[in-house]
């Protein structure tokens, strides 16, 4: 069961401002479709003066006689005017009228009304069941514009009584439906240790406070999307006896100013009522972005409600036991007064797990999947390098639905390693028709690339090539790394730079030509080359840092623009080194592929008959087909410097002194 903070179960139509509101205005609606015509009083006297004179331009029309009441009508009245032409021209006027005057003995006034009227009517005084029916009637014409405004702003309201945009919207979670434990967060346990010590310290908070310690009065948990940082929350609100207050930073935000910043001092008035308690609070981007590049004096409402943040968090004191955690994947873009101690005083990363972690996640989530014996979870962890706790748990699930899909009675080795491809390039395609020169511009085009990687060292092992349509390429090749790498080398990188380049050159070597399908391929070389030159200094303009972009951690992209920091002419000498780069690969990759052939033509060949090889088979035709060395020399590598050289005399007299 989960609630919303305080109850909100109030009468539907008590207590409603709005609802007066828009009660008065049915009423006044009704008044104005009910409205008679302002009538002018006519004395007695000047209607019977009218009705006696024998005037033709005066007549009465659509006269009703009340009995014992009144005459009400309209007086039309004629003129003949001049409008500056021979021909006269008539214009008439109707005046509305009322006398008021008892009728029951005056027959002279209705004989004078015969003459002077076309017609008139006795008007009968209505009943008053009438009267009540036809104030129904009008009511029941409002009544959808009533309920329409009222459901608008409870919709407005976020769910609660019309007009209550200030309240939290938070969820206060009981504890037997905390389902979630610090059992279910597997692989990351160095990250799972700060939370431990934060439901340590909720239930036994003497031990610390007997050292005169206090517990941090926040903890941000940054990481890239899909770690368990959200995960991590839930757990702690399992483990926790306390309550536990769950809100997203958007759910702050509103279009009207100075609603967050009620919302904010809500959640944090009940948080204090229920303490010792736990407020998580997700992604706190939307809420905590930096203010800088505002307008100066801006109050918008993004502004306020940071404003208010920071206020109740840096009034807090910590031994009362309210405790803040906070989940983002954009650490830069928070606002620095947020992140400053005494308010998030501990920063925990919840990175990408390593294959141990991935194989711990693995049989978490596989508890409630059957298995069968071939299933090596170890072999599937090595083969999802960067994977998130996310990533893994999505392919447990699509090999358990391949699995069932063909009626299985267990899923295997393959539904998982078919579930890692679909998740790494997509779905498999093979109702797609390739024409016979383009399925076998492929085959050499992926043959390239394996026979390279194979060719060069530090690359990663072919697991797989193949000429079947995948997403959005026509073929691939699959290869992984042996063990996690955290670091490349200038080597590596060069070597991944010639394999992308392997592609494009058999097609050139085979065809003389080049076709369009290595857009992807050419779009990683400059990305890679371009990095080694501005970012990681491998080139020959030395150890300088040039990129101008300020990428985020964890996301990997630019969210501000910066300014480039170096001249036109440095710009073209970078560009010249990425070119360099590119080209001395390029000749590198062609001495292989032309060495190579005979291979490389054992590969189409084989890959047009069977459309998949894996790496076993890829060796065994480069060992037929070349008998030459297997790896080529690698690139010159930067010599350690065994020691320092001696500084200059006049160095060492300046430093004594």
């Amino acid at each position: 069961m989960q609630r919303k903070g305080k109850d909100r179960s109030r009468p539907l139509l008590t207590g409603s401002p709005l609802l007066l509101l828009l009660a008065l205005l049915a009423i006044g609606g009704l008044w104005f479709l009910n409205r008679e015509p302002t009538y002018r009083d006519l004395a007695y006297g000047s209607l019977m003066h009218i009705c006696k004179a024998d005037d033709p331009t005066a007549r009465f029309q659509k006269v009703l006689v009340r009995k014992n009441s009144e005459i009400k009508g309209e007086l039309l009245v004629t003129d003949t005017i001049s409008n500056g032409s021979l021909t006269p021209e008539k214009l008439s006027e109707s005046i509305p009228f009322r006398t008021r005057i008892g009728l029951a003995s005056d027959e002279e006034l209705m004989k004078r009304l015969d003459q002077r009227s076309a017609s008139y009517q006795g008007d009968e005084e209505r009943p008053l069941l009438e009267s009540v029916q036809a104030i129904l009637m009008g009511f029941l014409l409002f009544l959808p514009v009533l309920l329409f405004g009222f459901f608008l702003m409870r919709w407005m309201a976020g769910g609660g009584g019309a007009l209550t945009f200030g309240r939290s919207k938070h969820k206060l979670y009981a504890q037997k439906d905390r389902r979630v434990t610090f059992e279910d967060v597997a692989g990351i346990d160095e990250e799972v240790a700060e939370p431990r010590e934060i439901v340590d310290f909720l239930k036994t908070p003497e031990k610390y406070q007997a050292l005169g310690g206090r517990i941090p009065k926040g903890v941000l948990l940054v990481g890239p999307p899909g770690t368990g940082k959200t995960l991590l929350g839930k757990a702690v609100a399992g483990e926790a006896d306390v309550p536990f207050f769950s809100m997203s930073g958007s759910d702050f935000v509103e279009l009207f100013v100075g609603v967050g910043a009620s919302r904010v001092r809500d959640l944090f008035n009940q948080a204090e009522a229920q303490a010792p308690c736990i407020i998580f609070i997700d992604e706190l981007d939307a809420l905590g972005k930096t203010r800088a590049g505002m307008s100066l004096g801006g109050h918008d409402e993004r502004e306020q409600t940071l404003n208010q943040l920071l206020v109740e968090m840096d009034g807090f004191d910590s031994n009362r036991g309210v405790i803040i955690m906070a989940a983002t994947n954009r650490p830069e873009t928070l606002d620095p007064a947020l992140l400053r101690p005494g308010r998030f005083d501990r920063t925990v990363v919840v990175d990408r797990p390593d294959v141990s972690g991935r194989e711990a996640i693995l049989k978490v989530h596989t508890r409630s999947v059957k298995l069968s014996d071939d299933v090596d979870l170890r072999h599937v962890a090595s083969l999802t390098p960067g994977s998130a706790g996310a990533d893994l748990a999505n392919i447990v699930n699509e090999a358990a639905l391949l699995a069932a899909r063909k009626n299985r009675n267990a899923v295997s080795m393959a539904d998982f390693n078919e579930a890692v491809e679909r998740g790494a390039l997509g779905l498999e395609r093979k109702s797609r028709i390739m024409t016979p020169e383009d399925k076998l511009r492929t085959a050499y085009h992926e043959g390239g690339h394996a026979l390279v990687a194979c060719a060069l060292p530090n690359t990663y092992p072919v697991h797989k090539v193949t000429i079947i349509p995948r997403g959005l390429a026509l073929g691939y090749v699959l290869s992984r790394p042996e063990d996690d790498r955290h670091m490349q080398t200038k080597g590596e990188l060069e070597s991944t730079i010639k394999v992308a380049l392997g592609g494009t050159l058999a097609e050139e070597i085979v065809y003389n030509e080049i076709a369009t399908g290595a857009t992807s391929d050419l779009n990683k070389v400059n990305s890679i080359a371009r990095k080694m030159v501005k970012m990681f200094g491998m080139s020959r303009l030395g150890r300088i840092f040039y990129s101008d972009e300020s990428n985020s951690q964890f996301l990997g992209g630019s969210p501000f623009e910066g300014g480039r920091e170096y001249s036109e002419e440095t710009a073209r000498e970078i560009d010249l080194e990425v070119r360099k780069i590119v080209d001395d690969a390029l000749v590198e990759v062609r001495q292989i592929l032309v060495e190579r052939r005979a291979a490389l033509d054992a590969v189409a060949k084989l890959l047009m008959e069977k459309e998949t090889i894996d790496g076993k088979e890829l060796r065994e035709i480069l060992e037929a087909n070349y008998p030459g060395p297997k790896l080529v020399p690698a690139s010159e590598a930067i010599k350690p410097v065994d020691a320092l050289p001696e500084p200059p005399s006049e160095a060492r007299e300046s430093k004594a002194t």
